[in-house]
């Protein structure tokens, strides 16, 4: 089938070649021109686990070529992709959809023959029907053009594995003959099982709204139950476990710590609460915005507890930041949490230096006052105290004792809950994490212990006797 990919970022990108690695003639399209000629002549303007391999071998096929050109676009493609972005607009919460918008004015002059949009970038409810209006004002006399949506549930780093092994797939059609294209189109994916879910429009709209504001409620939600574990010197990391064994609420996204960020997330949430909003029912949704301020309350939290554990202020104090992407196995600094960290220390005086092994130079361009770079021991020298952002698989492989050779203070904050605790501490690092009382939390209070020595000698006549060292 002669598909076209209209918006070449990391979804657009994706998309284009994995269809063409299971068989389909890819045309992938969009407006920079540097990016589409370093994706044809094979070079990733990102980084994504096999995604170098697959581009390398889509290419060589022939069934993957690029272009700037919307009319070629149009000429090319019997199914024709949007996975452009939609930002959060800067006066508020909405998503901004003009880029949508400006692919759909350039393509639909251009179109001669049926064809199907099918629309995968996060919109709000309604985005289907809006732009169905838009292009049958704008295509020539006698074309259809119909509008479908067909999410994407990508994860950054599993990428590849989530467009050609979804755990479903999610369209939403107007007619039969759309959802028979897409079926077609799917079809190598499908053989495998996977799970077909076809819906209207709006539905399919909403799925992917509803499932990121899931995600993101229950990420929130153990990061809340870390609060109240400082509070009350309880361990998160246990309660998680056993809330986790209850299948009805499972383990998955329960691990406490800095909390979510990206370019999907957090955008995501806010742009439901507000389409909520324009659509009278904003108050079904308004816990979204407590899951997006307990989110970014992590982040003060995580400098307030490196501030105290420097001593009370970080003007002046070198502190070595592990982590600058959102998440582990991508180059990506959007909204990341360990870099709005980052950033705070700095402002409050602190020499950061941050290391990622992958990220460091998107980290230096967002980020120009920071010192970033991928040699860690480089970035640990000297340093007053070490944060954990990121949860590298690289980190937790660290030899905390050499580590400790080089730092002039061996303090570390944990704020993934990642790390060996207990290792950290045998080589002599004080080791904090949020939701973690430290080990003398754990032992019960000199009082406690007489009481209980009390009542088992009230209750038996004998003095209980624990071995020296031990409660």
């Amino acid at each position: 089938m002669r598909l076209t990919v209209i918006g070449t970022g990391y979804l657009g990108a994706v998309h284009a070649v994995c269809m063409a690695d299971i068989g389909h003639d890819v045309l992938g399209v969009d407006v920079d021109a540097e990016k589409i000629k370093a994706l044809a002549e094979g070079r990733a303007p990102f980084y994504e686990p096999g995604f170098d391999d697959l581009l390398t071998r889509a290419l060589a096929s022939g069934r993957l070529r690029f272009t700037t050109n919307l009319r070629d676009a149009a000429a090319h493609g019997e199914v024709h992709f949007l996975c452009v972005g939609t930002p959060q607009r800067k006066d508020g919460g909405a998503a901004d959809l003009h880029h949508v918008d400006a692919v759909v004015d350039g393509l639909a002059p251009h179109l001669t023959a049926r064809c199907l949009v099918v629309g995968k970038s996060t919109v709000p409810v309604g985005t289907t029907s809006r732009l169905t209006d838009r292009i049958a004002g704008l295509v020539p006399t006698g074309v259809r053009a119909e509008v479908a949506w067909n999410p994407e549930f990508l994860r950054e780093g599993f990428a590849i594995e989530d467009t050609l092994r979804p755990d479903r797939l999610v369209v939403g059609v107007t007619s039969p003959n759309a959802d028979a294209t897409l079926r077609s189109l799917y079809a190598p994916i499908l053989a495998a099982g996977v799970p077909y879910i076809s819906t209207d429009p709006n539905t399919a709209e909403l799925v992917k709204v509803a499932a990121n504001s899931f995600l993101a409620t229950k990420i929130s939600f153990i990061n809340a139950m870390a609060e109240v574990c400082d509070a009350a010197g309880a361990d998160v990391v246990t309660l998680a476990e056993a809330i986790g064994h209850d299948t009805r609420i499972g383990r998955r996204f329960l691990r406490a710590g800095l909390g979510f960020g990206g370019g999907c997330l957090p955008k995501d949430i806010r742009a439901f609460a507000a389409r909520a909003h324009e659509l009278g029912v904003g108050p079904a949704v308004a816990f979204l915005l407590q899951v997006d301020e307990i989110n970014q309350r992590q982040r003060t939290r995580t400098v307030a507890l490196a501030r105290r554990m420097v001593g009370g202020t970080l003007t002046g104090r070198r502190v070595a930041v592990l982590g600058a992407t959102f998440k582990p196995n991508s180059d990506d600094v959007r909204d990341s949490p360990a870099l709005a960290v980052a950033s705070s220390l700095h402002q409050e005086g602190a020499d950061v230096r941050v290391h990622d092994p992958v990220g460091a130079k998107n980290a230096r361009l967002a980020h120009p006052q920071l010192h970033c770079g991928s040699d860690l021991l480089a970035a640990c020298q000297g340093a007053d105290i070490v944060l954990h952002l990121t949860e590298w698989d690289q980190y937790g492989e660290v030899d905390p004792a050499e580590l400790a050779r080089v730092v002039d203070e061996p303090l570390l904050i944990d704020a993934r809950n990642a790390l060996p605790h207990d290792e950290w501490r045998a080589a002599g690092w004080t080791v904090r994490a949020l939701g973690r009382p430290t080990p003398s939390d754990r032992l019960p209070s000199a009082h406690a212990v007489e009481l209980l020595r009390t009542t088992i000698t009230s209750q038996t006549g004998q003095t209980h006797r624990t071995p020296a060292g031990r409660p």
